[in-house]
C-alpha cells in the first residue's frame, strides 16, 4: 500500500501520533495536521489519496471541513472518526462526501479494514476510468486509418450520422473495413452502452435467413427443437448490423421492411408480436440499383435501408494509405506474436504498393500477418510476401494482345488458385484469404 498518501487531521496531538505511526508501519505516507486549516493547507500542497479526519475540531468541525476538502478535489476519499453512534449522523455524514466513517475508540484492525476497502474502491474506479478512455479511444473516428481526402470524407460523414437515428448502408468492395466502420459508428453514437449485432447474410443458409433474423419457436420447421432469439431481439436498443444485404431472400425481404415500418414482429412459427427498437446499419458490395431493375431486391426496401450511404473506396483508389496499413499491421502482428519490431525493404514495399488487393484491406492484413510470422530477419522483404502475391508481380506482364477482360480472367484464375493452395483447399479459408464470400467463392470455382 506504500503508493498511497494518507493525511490524518486531529486536534487530540496523542491519537494524532498513534495513528500516525501506525500507518505509517502500514507503509503508507503519512502527513499530519492538528485542525482543518493545516489540513486543506496541505492538500492544496501535495497529492493526498484519503484523508482521516476527526468529527470535532476547534475552528472547523468535521462535516465542514469535509465541504471543503471535495471543493479542493472530489476525488480525495474521506473517512471520518466520530464518538456518535446513531444511524442519522452516519447517514448525514455521508451524504456530506464521506466515503466511511469509524467510531470512537478505534479499532486498529477495522480501521485496516475500512482503508483496505476504500483502496479496492479507488482502484476498480481507476481501472474502470481507464477502460472507458480505452473504448473511448478505439471507437472514436480518429483511430481509423485514413490517409486520403476520399476517407476523410467517408469519416466525417460517418461522424454526422452516427449522432442521428437514421438507417445507414455502407458500399464498398469485400475487405474495406465495412463492419469495422459500423462497429464504430455505433460506439459513437447514443446507444453505445446497448448490443451491437452483426450477422452476415453470405455465411446462413438461404432457407434459415428469415429465422436468423427474427428467431424461431419450438417446432417451428425441422430441427428446431428448441425456442431461438433472433438477432432483431438480441439488438434491442442497440445496432443490428447487416453484411451482404443483397443476399436476403425476396420473401425474408418482405418481412424485413414490415419491421423496419411498424418496428415489430413475429418470430417463425410464432403468434406473439414483439417490439423492436434497432437502429439498422446494412452493407453491400452489389449494384442494388441493379438488382432492383432485375427484380431481385425490393426498390421501397433499398429506400427504407439507404436514408444515409457511405461509399468506402477500394484500397487501390486510395494507394496512399497503404503504408499506413503496413506499419499498422507490422506494429499489431509483431506485438501478437512477441516479435521484436520488424521494417520492410524497399523492394517489398514497392511491391506492396503496386499490387491492386482485390481482397483489399483483409487481404493486405493477411499478407503482413503471414509476412511477420515467416520473416527470416528484422526486415520484411519480398521473399517473405505470400506466394499468390509474388506470382502476380511475376505474371502482370500477361501477352499485351491478350485483351483485358481476359487478362483480368486469368489473374482472378491464378488468385483462387494459389489462394485455395495456401489454405490447403479449405475453401472458407481461402475466401477469407481473398476478402469474398464462401458462396463466391464456390460460384468463381464452378466457373
Amino acid at each position: 500500500m506504500n503508493d498511497y498518501s494518507l493525511l490524518i487531521v486531529d486536534d487530540e496531538i496523542t491519537q494524532l501520533n498513534m495513528l500516525a505511526n501506525y500507518l505509517k508501519k502500514q507503509g503508507f505516507q503519512v502527513l499530519k495536521a492538528a485542525n482543518g486549516n493545516d489540513g486543506l493547507a496541505i492538500l492544496r500542497q501535495h497529492m493526498i489519496d484519503i484523508v482521516l479526519t476527526d468529527y470535532r475540531m476547534p475552528e472547523m468541525n468535521g462535516l465542514e471541513f469535509i465541504g471543503e476538502i471535495k471543493h479542493l478535489n472530489p476525488e480525495i476519499d474521506i473517512i471520518l472518526i466520530t464518538a456518535f453512534g446513531n444511524i442519522e449522523d452516519a447517514v448525514e455524514v455521508m451524504k456530506a462526501g464521506a466515503t466511511d466513517y469509524l467510531q470512537k475508540p478505534i479499532d486498529l484492525d477495522y480501521l485496516d479494514i475500512i482503508i483496505r476497502k476504500v483502496l479496492d474502491r479507488k482502484q476498480i474506479l481507476s481501472e474502470n476510468r481507464i477502460l472507458k478512455e480505452s473504448l473511448q479511444t478505439k471507437y472514436n473516428f480518429d483511430h481509423l486509418i485514413s490517409g486520403s481526402a476520399a476517407m476523410e470524407s467517408v469519416l466525417n460523414l460517418a461522424g454526422r450520422a452516427a449522432q442521428s437515428r437514421a438507417n445507414i448502408l455502407i458500399r464498398g468492395e469485400s475487405g474495406t473495413g465495412k463492419e469495422v466502420l459500423a462497429r464504430t459508428i455505433h460506439q459513437a453514437s447514443p446507444r453505445s452502452d446497448k448490443p451491437f449485432i452483426a450477422v452476415n447474410v453470405a455465411a446462413v443458409p438461404y432457407n434459415l435467413v428469415e429465422s436468423e433474423f427474427f428467431g424461431h419457436e419450438k417446432g417451428a420447421f425441422t430441427g428446431a427443437d428448441r425456442q431461438r432469439r433472433g438477432r432483431f431481439e438480441m439488438a434491442n436498443g442497440g445496432t443490428l448490423f447487416i453484411d451482404e444485404i443483397g443476399d436476403i431472400p425476396i420473401s425474408t425481404q418482405v418481412k424485413l421492411l414490415r419491421v423496419l415500418q411498424e418496428r415489430n414482429f413475429e418470430r417463425v412459427g410464432g403468434t406473439v408480436t414483439i417490439s423492436t427498437d434497432v437502429r439498422l446499419i446494412t452493407a453491400t458490395n452489389q449494384n442494388l440499383e441493379n438488382m432492383i431493375r432485375e427484380g431481385k431486391f425490393r426498390e421501397d426496401l433499398f429506400y427504407r435501408l439507404n436514408v444515409v450511404t457511405i461509399a468506402i473506396p477500394a484500397l487501390r483508389n486510395r494507394r496512399e494509405e497503404i503504408p499506413l496499413f503496413i506499419d499498422h499491421f507490422v506494429q499489431k502482428y509483431c506485438s501478437e506474436e512477441d516479435i521484436s519490431p520488424l521494417s520492410v525493404s524497399k523492394e517489398a514495399m514497392d511491391t506492396l504498393m503496386k499490387y491492386d488487393y482485390p481482397g483489399n484491406v483483409r487481404e493486405l492484413e493477411n499478407i503482413i500477418q503471414r509476412a511477420v510470422i515467416l520473416a527470416r530477419s528484422n526486415v520484411i522483404t519480398t521473399t517473405d510476401l505470400s506466394i499468390h502475391l509474388r506470382d502476380l508481380q511475376s505474371e502482370a506482364s500477361i501477352d499485351g494482345n491478350t485483351s483485358l477482360p481476359l487478362q483480368v480472367e486469368a489473374l482472378e484464375k491464378q488468385l483462387i488458385i494459389n489462394s485455395l493452395r495456401q489454405a490447403q483447399e479449405n475453401q472458407s479459408a481461402a475466401a477469407r484469404l481473398l476478402g469474398i464470400t464462401e458462396r463466391k467463392l464456390r460460384y468463381k470455382i464452378k466457373k
